[in-house]
């Protein structure tokens, strides 16, 4: 067992032992973001520490808001944002039963179809099929000005590259197709980084950041756990807050095809980067004892120094925080953003946290042993 003096910091009021650096990795799903504001939320009430925020799309918006307020005003900005982009479908007494929720669910959506999305994407007066060939609004149905307004007012950029909290966003580069990461350990970030990595296509236009046109980074991948396993420096606690579930029951009627195939859509490559970074430290640990069995003299060959190099690795224990939607939400979810909705979404992430929390002396072990492993403490 390891040392639990060789943590770097004090285990938090709710006695989660932290190793030195925790990472809160936020995935991309539009209105389901909210979901991650309540995890942030109760994550601070814990007395959990982030150190390092990494997201994709809306979960690079929640991230920046995240690392550019100082921890006391982190929640505020983040209901400020929240009550901002639902404010045009406010919440309104619904009979409940499932029939009357998704009739609802599906006019709010069709709403922001149709009116865009208060601080955050309007639609063109133009239709992108009427306008120059070339420019941004020949490649969009919406234009997401609102959206830098809203993060200028709501971020100190200063802070966000200069404080405490290191923030990682992902975007694809339109020409080259490659995935591109913008990290303040690297460079200085603004209101176009974040743009571009929740600039979905054909909705949203790409984002011009240094002569370079972005989408998106949801198109390769909808999580950053790459990322940030391959930057780790020390033993790492990750929560993993997923919008989309990668088991879910059989479709019945089409919506739920809809709404299904949306989820392995997003969902399979967190769940594919997640089982082969796991798959890989396995495997890596089986080298680690084989080399240790190994004589002296063969310790020292080349190939096996090289091998043991290789084979090094610090711990992780990636915590998954996972979005599981009610029966009436369908394949619209992602841009139904009425304020029943964020509230019940904001409420579901603090519950997560919460039976996380609950249930965690596992979690708590493992990361006392400094072993790697990852857990969903929320499933049924």
């Amino acid at each position: 067992m390891a040392d639990a003096g060789r943590l770097k910091r004090s285990a938090s009021p709710a006695g989660l032992p932290l190793p030195e650096t925790v990472a809160l990795v936020l995935q991309g799903g539009g209105a389901l973001g909210s979901y991650q504001a309540g995890v942030v939320e109760a994550l601070g009430e814990a007395g959990i520490t982030v150190d390092w925020v990494a997201g994709i799309s809306i979960g690079a918006v929640n991230a920046a808001i995240f690392a550019g307020n100082p921890p006391e005003r982190r929640v505020a900005r983040l209901r400020e944002f929240w009550g901002r982009v639902t404010a045009a479908l406010p919440s309104f007494p619904l009979p409940d039963w499932d029939q009357a929720r998704e009739i609802a669910h599906e006019w709010s959506a069709a709403m922001v179809l149709a009116t865009g999305v208060p601080g955050f994407f309007r639609p063109r007066l133009v239709p992108p099929a009427f306008a120059a060939p070339g420019t941004p609004e020949a490649l969009s149905f919406y234009d997401s000005a609102p959206l830098r307004e809203t993060l200028d007012e709501l971020v100190d950029w200063d802070l966000l590259n200069s404080g405490p909290v290191r923030l990682s966003v992902g975007a694809v580069d339109i020409e080259s197709g490659n995935f591109r990461y913008f990290d303040t350990r690297d460079e200085r970030l603004d209101a176009r980084h974040i743009m571009a990595s929740g600039a979905l296509p054909p909705g949203l236009p790409p984002v011009e950041i240094d002569g370079r046109w972005y989408w998106d980074g949801g198109i390769v991948s909808n999580t950053p756990l790459t990322h940030v396993l391959d930057r780790q420096e020390a033993g790492m606690l990750v929560f993993q807050v997923d919008l989309f579930p990668a088991a879910d029951q059989r479709p019945h009627t089409i919506t739920d095809v809809l709404a299904r195939e949306k989820e392995i859509r997003f969902s399979s490559r967190t769940r594919q980067v997640s089982d082969e970074r796991l798959r890989l430290r396995c495997d890596r640990e089986l080298a680690r004892r084989v080399i240790a069995k190994l004589p002296a003299e063969l310790r020292d060959d080349p190939d096996v120094r090289a091998l043991a190099e290789r084979s090094a690795e610090l711990p992780v224990s990636l915590v998954h925080l996972i979005y599981r939607a009610n029966a009436w939400e369908g394949g619209s979810r992602d841009f139904e953003f009425s304020a029943r909705s964020m509230h019940e979404h904001w409420l579901a992430g603090r519950a997560a946290v919460a039976e996380t929390m609950a249930q965690s002396r596992l979690l708590a072990s493992n990361i006392l042993d400094g072993k790697t492993a990852a857990f969903d403490l929320t499933r049924k």
